[in-house]
């Protein structure tokens, strides 16, 4: 399929042949899998986190942005080495997923419609009906949760997924006393201070505090899904 012309077209190309050389040349870029490369994978999509939040400069930032581009580069390419997919076929499904699930600001053809009304809560309901169209086969809300986020990462993304589908379980599992909870901060800074007294109380206690979340994350599923109680993989 022929590119669109386009400015960005020759320095992605560029990095893509240069990585594929590196794969061929380079004993240790050429021993790298899927499975090893997940850590560097998570570590350079923190590192990007960390270079935002704490007001980095837009050169840093813009070297953290490409250790993050080197990774999606990287798992292309060892896609492609076996036959599976390269990192056009990545790009082009992105595009084709952000205009089916853009329909206010795109026909079907990527074309621009000629108005573009939609509200902030058209465009969130919009975007959640094709999603569920193109994965029918989810059983609940909160499957595509990743199991391996961590924990307090992961219960923000289920209470979203549960308020977005209309759920709203009760925090406490059945037949237990809901848990006393003070009232919310009033500021980032305050509830920071919060969370971090509540790991210093459990740590005094000697309880895990990101394995009991893990456990409340799956209590929550369970309620809310209206699944039976029962044992799950302790990956989430």
């Amino acid at each position: 399929m022929a590119k669109d012309s386009n400015p960005v077209d020759a320095p992605l190309g560029d990095l893509v042949r240069t990585i594929a050389e590196l794969r061929v040349h380079c004993p240790w870029m050429g021993a790298l899998s899927h499975e090893s490369l997940v850590e560097y994978l998570l570590e350079e999509a923190y590192e990007v986190a960390e270079t935002i939040e704490a007001g980095g400069g837009d050169a840093e930032l813009r070297a953290e942005l490409g250790d993050v581009l080197l990774q999606v580069v990287l798992h292309a390419r060892l896609a492609e080495e076996r036959g599976a997919f390269d990192f056009d076929d990545v790009a082009r499904g992105l595009r084709g997923k952000m205009i089916r699930r853009n329909p206010h600001v795109f026909r079907a053809d990527g074309s621009l419609q000629d108005s573009f009304p939609a509200t902030v809560e058209e465009i969130v309901q919009t975007w959640d009906t094709v999603k569920k169209a193109e994965k029918p086969g989810r059983a609940h809300a909160f499957e595509g949760v990743p199991a391996a986020l961590p924990a307090l990462a992961r219960a923000q993304k289920l209470l979203d997924r549960a308020d977005r589908a209309g759920l709203a379980p009760d925090p406490a599992p059945p037949g237990a006393a809901a848990p006393a909870i003070p009232a919310a901060p009033a500021t980032e800074e305050e509830l920071g201070d919060l969370l971090f007294g509540i790991v210093a109380e459990a740590r005094r206690a000697g309880l895990d505090a990101e394995r009991a979340l893990r456990a409340a994350n799956r209590r929550f599923i369970d309620a809310a899904s209206g699944a039976a109680p029962g044992p799950r993989p302790d990956a989430g």
